[in-house]
């Protein structure tokens, strides 16, 4: 029973002397990537995006603006909809 006591203490130690390995290994990369990314960073900006402004955005050709739908549009669906309402028996 000692034996298999002794087993169990020796596997404890290695498993916690893994993981405080593999604490300080990823802590120390973390470190050393953030050091070197803040070097580049210094010598290779990220470009300034400037979102257009609503001004600059032009009109179709038509003069009808983004959202508007088109009169010949909006008839032949009134159409539509009075000869299914017709067909169909519901008069509203």
């Amino acid at each position: 029973m000692d034996n298999m006591q002794q087993q169990f203490l020796e596997a404890g130690t290695l498993m916690l002397a893994g993981m405080v390995f593999v604490f300080v290994f990823l802590g120390m990369l973390i470190v050393f990537i953030n050091t070197v990314l803040a070097k580049l960073a210094i010598k290779f900006p990220d470009p300034i995006v400037t979102p257009p402004s609503r001004a600059n955005k032009k009109r179709k050709s038509n003069g009808k603006t983004h959202g508007e739908v088109s009169p010949a549009v909006v008839a032949a669906i009134s159409g539509a909809v009075k000869r299914y309402r017709a067909k169909h028996g519901q008069d509203k």
